[in-house]
């Protein structure tokens, strides 16, 4: 019988044809990774600063930076601009048809939110920003005596109160302002606001809506404690019935744009009140 030879090389053949297939599954792989980088929009974007304004709301202050503890009352520009700031909510009924005013006649506001209220309805906070305004913290118990309370107490309704309505606005969104209830700040709340990146928040405008004296009368004390220069008007969302404020706000609004008085924000890394 004759013998059967092997083949020479056999072993080196099997090496090689091992080294092409895994070179092939390699250079697959690679095909496969770049064709879905592609269908992606290649490479992942980097992650945005946040020390820096947020390029899709160029008005947002950036976060994390050290804010003055000044009371804040001025505009952000200067000049005879207003600021309009509402205050207690975000509620179900009324902070809806506040934005629709807003959105009318095309004017950005500082809604001072309750941290309960928020947590509560996080689609009425979300919307808030979405329209571009603005947040600030409103405590979580509206204590208008908490000025007399021990430091600890401020500062749990303080940074409670933040953590919920940024847990409720969702991304970046921050709280960019702190207004005491009832104007009851102290140095260590303001100090414990600012280094939380929120500017004090005052106003010198106070509307009376929240007693609901009548349209006429919430006008009337507007006429008479708005200055010529700047102004932060304080109204209501929260806190009951807003019928009154809404139909004010909306009237207000249409003076100021007949007037030619342009609204902005309040100042927050400036040093002015």
């Amino acid at each position: 019988m004759a013998k059967i030879r092997k083949p020479k090389y056999t072993n080196q053949a099997v090496v090689v044809a091992s080294a092409l297939a895994l070179a092939a599954a390699v250079w697959g792989a690679t095909q496969i990774t770049a064709s879905e980088a592609g269908s992606h929009g290649g490479t992942r974007p980097a992650a945005r600063d946040k020390g820096q304004p947020d390029a899709k709301n160029p008005a947002a202050p950036p976060a994390l930076r050290q804010v003055p503890q000044g009371i804040a009352h001025e505009p952000q520009g200067g000049g005879d601009a207003v600021n309009v700031t509402i205050d207690d909510g975000p509620d179900p009924t009324w902070t809806p048809k506040v934005l629709e005013v807003l959105k009318e006649h095309q004017v950005k506001a500082v809604f001072c939110m309750v941290g309960p209220q928020a947590q509560a309805y996080p689609g009425l906070v979300r919307r808030v920003v979405a329209e571009g305004h603005r947040l600030c913290d409103h405590t979580m118990s509206h204590d208008t005596g908490m000025d007399k309370k021990p430091v600890a107490y401020q500062e749990r309704e303080i940074l409670d109160a933040k953590k919920l309505i940024e847990q409720a606005a969702g991304g970046s969104a921050k709280v960019d302002y702190y207004r005491a209830p009832g104007g009851a700040f102290t140095p260590d709340s303001r100090r414990i606001a600012a280094a939380n990146g929120m500017r004090p928040l005052g106003w010198n405008v106070d509307t009376k809506d929240f007693e609901k004296p009548g349209v006429s009368a919430i006008m009337h004390n507007i006429h008479k404690e708005l200055p010529k220069k700047g102004g932060t008007v304080l109204f209501h969302d929260g806190g009951g019935s807003r019928g009154q404020t809404v139909t004010a706000l909306d009237r207000f609004l249409g003076e100021l744009k007949e007037q030619g008085r342009k609204t902005d924000f309040p100042v927050w890394d400036k040093p002015g009140s």
